[in-house]
């Protein structure tokens, strides 16, 4: 049986559009429109500048930065 639950950062996604009331798009976009920066200073703008909490501002700044190394 495969298991087809999401795992790694994407699993806090319908968290994040629920408890903030915006797609992860646009989370995505704004932290692209902060880069480039370090991954923590990025977090800490999600943080201070939108009051997100840190696993959650952690978890769409890693996957944004893994799509863009992806290319």
């Amino acid at each position: 049986m495969a298991d087809d639950k999401i795992k790694g950062p994407a699993s806090y996604f319908p968290s994040i559009e629920k408890t903030y009331g915006r797609p992860i798009s646009e989370w995505k976009a704004l932290v692209r429109k902060h880069g480039p920066a370090k991954h923590m200073e990025l977090v800490a703008m999600l943080k201070t500048e939108h009051g997100m909490g840190h696993g959650h501002a952690n978890a769409i700044v890693a996957h944004t930065l893994a799509e863009d190394s992806r290319g």
